[in-house]
């Protein structure tokens, strides 16, 4: 086949385009479909990073896959695509978050937050009366509430402001018809409960006067704000006390005598979340001790299961051994097993009660295996060996049968022997093959946050610690208890996220000196 006969063929631009242009034609089609409603959500939404970036990807994706001059990048951009939307996005994302304060109290805008106080910081009008009321919905499509006020019916909407409804039709004091206007059933207002509970219609043009709120859909009552928002002024003042808060550095309306009301918004705190996690006694403290933990569970884990996969390996890869298949078949059936189902069996297992171990295995010992620190810690090195070994004996069995046999032949005439063989020869051979894995398996006990929250949750909990966590947490299940996600701490995603960016430095450092010392291995095999 000619050059460019191959070329045509590969990218579909030959002098004949046939089926593989219009397969080619149909799924870009998709990809820009579904790029176009991404624009739009992006645009509804104001994320005009968002959008720029899907924009940016549309036209590279159109560009590359109809012209004949980007064969490769044919190849290469779904992969850079999808690295760019969730490596190196998310990774940005949380390198900003680490810089703000944004958690429980900070989670909107200074326009979100506004609003937020301002409907959540409301009255019944005293001695206002219970108005009967319908919900209703315009020809637009808004939802509206249409009241009985001194036995006439009105109606308004969010935007719109309670007005007379002549022509509405009334039975037993309730609107049951307005002209222009849809009564919602039963059915519908319960399916659209939130948007009921929380629509709020205007008495009058003056604020002042108030909304009409409901919580049943069937009795209204007019509700005030207590706190009146001053655009002009950027002050929010309460009408009862007369108190007067201006926004302050935090992100929060504050009084002079530093008082606070409870919304505030996202603002940038610069190095505020790193200073508080290394310097603050609350987590300082923890943090030293799960550092250590972290490293050395990642460390051990490694270590102990390598050994046992290379040691079952170098006994199974024995040619004189019978069996060897079903031996290695039962050797990796650990590994087919998921790793959170294996952690929560062997939690069960390890009950100091009820456990198997304990009371089979050790005639009724009352051990407790998950609630000391110490035997905590050796219960997760443990049960993560029985998870991580047979990962370890198969990718040791697959190095093990490449190693050329010329070498040991060699090593046979020269009058090595069996440890020589293998510390010389075996060992460095099988590093330079597996040495890249065995990073990766680093950086996946590092990261394990599954055996740790299904095995022991992090417990024991440290006797001193004001926040939740224990001995067996590792820096991603810190991560995880200190955003507050499972409840039980305040959320607070900017401190989490300035942990998360000191995992990827971890990480990050761990993994290029490791890989250094692995060219250097190479270049001595």
């Amino acid at each position: 086949m000619s050059r460019a006969r191959y070329q045509g063929a590969v990218t579909g631009s030959g002098t004949r385009p046939g089926a593989g242009f219009a397969v080619k034609l149909v799924l870009v089609a998709l990809v820009d479909a579904l790029g176009v409603f991404g624009v739009l959500a992006a645009w509804r939404a104001g994320s005009w990073g968002i959008l720029a970036a899907t924009v940016a990807l549309l036209a590279a994706a159109n560009w590359v896959y109809f012209t004949k001059r980007s064969l490769p990048l044919k190849y290469i951009l779904p992969g850079l695509a999808f690295l760019l939307v969730y490596q190196v996005y998310v990774v940005g994302y949380t390198g900003y978050v680490a810089f703000t304060n944004y958690g429980d109290g900070h989670n909107s805008t200074k326009e979100q937050a506004v609003d937020a106080l301002l409907v959540q910081n409301e009255r019944r009008v005293e001695g206002s009366p219970a108005l009967p009321l319908t919900v209703v919905e315009s020809s637009a499509g808004d939802l509206g509430f249409a009241v009985v006020s001194g036995g006439e019916a009105e109606v308004g909407t969010a935007d719109e402001p309670l007005a007379a409804a002549p022509g509405a039709t009334l039975d037993g004091g309730v609107v049951t018809a307005v002209p222009g206007w849809t009564v919602l059933d039963r059915a519908t207002v319960l399916q659209r409960q939130d948007e009921v509970t929380t629509l709020r219609v205007p008495v009058s043009a003056d604020a002042a006067d108030g909304s009409v709120r409901t919580q049943d859909a069937r009795t209204g009552y007019v509700f005030q704000p207590v706190l009146v928002y001053d655009e002009a002024a950027d002050t929010m003042t309460d009408a009862t006390t007369g108190v007067v808060y201006t926004p302050n550095d935090e992100g929060q309306f504050a009084s002079a005598d530093g008082e606070t009301l409870p919304v505030g918004w996202r603002v940038t705190v610069g190095f505020e979340n790193f200073a508080t996690a290394f310097g603050d006694d609350r987590y300082a403290g923890p943090f030293v001790k799960i550092l250590a933990w972290t490293f050395a569970f990642a460390l051990l884990s490694v270590v102990t299961t390598f050994a046992l996969g290379m040691f079952l390996a170098m006994v199974f890869n024995d040619p004189r051994l019978r069996g060897r298949k079903v031996y290695r078949t039962l050797m990796i059936l650990p590994y087919a097993m998921p790793g959170f189902l294996a952690a929560l069996l062997w939690a069960g297992m390890l009950n100091t009660s009820f456990g198997v171990v304990n009371q089979v295995l050790l005639g009724g010992a009352s051990v407790p295996w998950l609630t000391d620190p110490w035997l905590a810690k050796l219960s997760v090195l443990g049960v993560n060996l029985w998870l991580g070994f047979p990962y370890m004996f198969l990718i040791c069995t697959g190095a093990l049968q490449s190693l050329p046999g010329d070498v040991y032949e060699a090593a046979r005439i020269d009058g090595a022997g069996r440890w020589r063989t293998w510390r010389s020869i075996t060992m460095p051979l099988l590093l330079v093959a597996t040495a890249p894995l065995l990073i990766s398996s680093f950086a996946f006990n590092f990261n394990n946050f599954t055996l740790i929250k299904m095995l022991t949750g992090g417990g024991p909990r440290f006797d001193d610690a004001s926040v939740p966590l224990g001995h067996t947490d590792i820096l991603i299940s810190m991560v995880y208890n200190v955003s507050g996600l499972d409840g039980s701490a305040p959320r607070d995603y900017g401190l989490a996220s300035a942990l998360s960016i000191v995992i990827f430095v971890v990480v990050g450092v761990v993994s290029a000196v490791a890989f250094r010392q692995t060219r250097k291995l190479e270049e001595l095999s």
